[in-house]
């Protein structure tokens, strides 16, 4: 069994910043890409951040600049550093993991989400 556990969340002024973070932990033998997505009341879920195994990096047009995301491939995290927070930022932010549970087996796993919230 795999588990996520996000944090990070919260309260901050349009202009701040905030870093997330997301730890898988259980058994597997191995962590593949790690991708945040968020999602606004009353819209989709969209794609923000994704990392490579070896740290290739790709972003939504909407953050390019101001969100980075890294990975501790020895602690099994991963992490988005949010900077220049706009109110339109405002989601859950969810992380993603695919891991290999067995030699020929992969699964994806979802954090359980963390509420960033941008305003005045």
């Amino acid at each position: 069994q795999v588990q996520l556990v996000e944090s990070g969340g919260g309260l901050v002024q349009p202009g701040g910043s905030l870093r997330l973070s997301c730890a898988a932990s259980g058994s597997f033998f191995s962590i593949g890409a790690m991708t945040w997505y968020r999602q606004a009341p009353g819209k989709e879920r969209e794609l923000v951040a994704s990392i490579t195994p070896d740290s290739s990096t790709s972003y939504a047009d909407s953050v390019k600049g101001r969100f980075t995301i890294s990975r501790d491939n020895a602690k099994n995290t991963v992490y988005m550093q949010m900077n220049a927070l706009k109110a339109e930022d405002t989601a859950a932010y969810y992380c993603n993991v695919v891991v290999r549970v067995q030699l020929t087996t992969y699964r994806h796993y979802w954090g359980q989400g963390t509420q960033v919230t941008v305003s005045s």
